[in-house]
Order: structure tokens, then sequence, then C-alpha cells
């Protein structure tokens, strides 16, 4: 009697996740770990659009390619210039229809169809309890004794390494071999992305890690540590910023077009500096959190457009494979 009761029960009152329609986002597997920004931003737009966010983690681009129209995304979520050139050309994203003309960013933007939602510049974090005369420019890096250890990001899986190799080409330039003959032999190893590296950073296995001049605020806020600093350098830091987009297929479309709306809101853009630890981009610097309007800021932003660094992109990945198999 009991069970034929709850039975009962349970097909009069389906559960409210089955009412609801599901917007499906693919993301890096950090959004959606428990320190990335993904729980937030889920609880932030579940908030009131009645719907649930889902993430889908992994290497997005290669399998939004792959998928093509039958994907299941709506949204794709932490792409980056850098890769941008690859994903137009597939016509899979839809415009985001929103006004980019007053962005809180080192650069304009105008495209129509990656939309940022933060961004920060690639930098090597240093302790200064371990390290206490760290190099002071790109130059003095290069120049550093060979026990000086590093840990980087494979640039063939991590938006990270591949920002790196893009960095020492718009320093270098036609100089670029000569740099990485210099660097291999301070790096440590190469991880396939950032969360294993500045793990071995932060247990002391590394002096210094490649991650993001935005990187000491979580330290700073979170564990009231002020020794982790971002090496400025003169030469400039290389400029990231992730992107949203809506695919042009989505089966909720008013749903994408929601969350794209969202992106730049002061909601989701006063939720995203202390959630990714980087900056908001659109939201006046005013309005920052304070941890990060007190860091040091790089002078010089470098930046290629997103046809120059698709065709820079494999030429610098042979120059980085062939100093490392030395």
């Amino acid at each position: 009697m009991k069970k034929s009761l709850l039975l009962a029960l349970l097909a009069a009152t389906p559960a409210a996740a089955q009412d609801r329609p599901v917007l499906t986002v693919y993301a890096g597997d950090y959004v959606a770990s428990e320190w990335g920004p993904g729980p937030k931003i889920k609880e932030g737009f579940e908030a009131f659009c009645e719907c649930e966010l889902r993430f889908v983690t992994g290497d997005i681009l290669p399998r939004i390619l792959m998928e093509g129209e039958g994907t299941e995304a709506d949204i794709v979520f932490g792409l980056t210039p850098d890769l941008t050139a690859r994903a137009r050309e597939s016509g899979l994203f839809a415009p985001h229809g929103q006004d980019t003309s007053d962005m809180s960013l080192p650069v304009e933007w105008s495209d129509e169809i990656f939309l940022p939602y933060n961004w920060s510049e690639t930098a090597f974090i240093y302790d200064e309890t371990r390290l206490e005369n760290p190099p002071a420019s790109f130059a003095e890096l290069l120049d550093a004794p060979d026990d000086l250890k590093i840990v980087i990001q494979d640039p063939r899986a991590s938006i990270s390494g591949l920002a790196l190799l893009l960095w020492v080409k718009g320093v270098y330039g036609d100089d670029t071999p000569d740099a990485w003959a210099k660097l291999a032999p301070k790096i440590l190893t190469v991880t396939r992305g950032w969360s294993e590296s500045y793990g071995m950073f932060t247990e002391g296995e590394a002096d210094m890690v490649l991650s993001y001049t935005t990187s000491p605020a979580y330290h700073i806020a979170e564990e009231d540590d002020l020794t982790k600093k971002a090496a400025i350098f003169p030469e400039g830091h290389y400029f990231l910023t992730e992107l949203a987009a809506q695919i042009a297929t989505t089966d909720q479309p008013e749903l994408a077009q929601a969350f794209m709306d969202w992106v730049l809101t002061p909601d989701f853009q006063s939720t995203v500096p202390l959630a990714n630890w980087s900056l908001p981009a659109k939201l006046p610097e005013a309005d920052w959190p304070q941890v990060l309007r007190d860091l040091p800021r790089a002078e010089t932003t470098l930046l290629y457009t997103e046809d120059e660094a698709e065709a820079l992109r494999q030429p610098a990945l042979d120059e980085w494979l062939r100093a490392f198999s030395r």
C-alpha cells in the first residue's frame, strides 16, 4: 500500500528540476571546480532564469568543432582571442547582441560574436620568501641562473600556455628561438593545465609559475598572504580575456540570449572578480574589489589580432617544441 501511494505521488508531482529548461554551458575544467567561478555563476543565473544551468567541462574548442551543429551546447564559456579565428570560421556561433562600446578593458573591443567577461595578463608569479631577487624584466628572466625553477603549461592544451608562446613572440619577434633556448633550462616541468602548475608552485616545488597578474589577489583575500607577487616586466605582458558565445543552433535560444544579456550586467560583473580572480570586462575601476585595484599593473599590454594569433600559433609552437627537444 505504501509503495503504491509513493509511486502515485511521484507520478503526480514531477521534480522541480524536471520542470525547468536546461542551459548547457561548455567550459574549461577549472570553471566548474569548487575553486572556480562556475558555482557562483550557476547560482546567480538560476536565481532569476527559472532554469537549470549545467556545465560540461573539458577542452571546449576541439569538442565543439567535432560536434558541429549537433552539439548539445547552448553557450561556450572560456574561449580566448587566440582561439576565436578557428571558432568563428566554423559558423557555429550567433551574435551576442551586446553593447561593447564602454568596456573596462585595456584594448578596444568590437567583436559581435565573442563577448569578454573578464581579463588579466600573463605573468610569472613568485613567492618573495623563496625568491628574494626576482627577475625585474623578461631579459633578466632569460639571463637568470639555470637553477631557477619555473613551471609552465603546455600550449597545446592550455590557454595560458598558448598565451605564453604569443607573449614571448610579442616581446622577441624573430629572436624568439634564442629566447626559448635561454628559458628552456629553467623550466622544471610543463603541465597539461594551470591547476597542476599552480599547485606545484604553492607546494614549494618551483620558484615561479606561469599564471596571471591578478593571481596574487587570491592569496591576499583568501589566505591573508602578501608573499605571492607577479613579476611585472617593462617589455609588456600579454593580454588575455575570456569570452562567452552562444551557439546558433541552440534549442534554448531565449535562455541562451538571456545568459549573454546577463554577462555584462553589474550582477555578473561584480561576482566574477573574486570568483575567477580576474578583472571585470565591464565595470568601472572604482567598483572593482579593493584587492584587485591595489595590485601592480603592467604598463604595456601586448595583443595580437585573432588572425595574427592564428597565423603565429603553429610557427610559435614549432619554435617551442624545438627548444624543448634539445
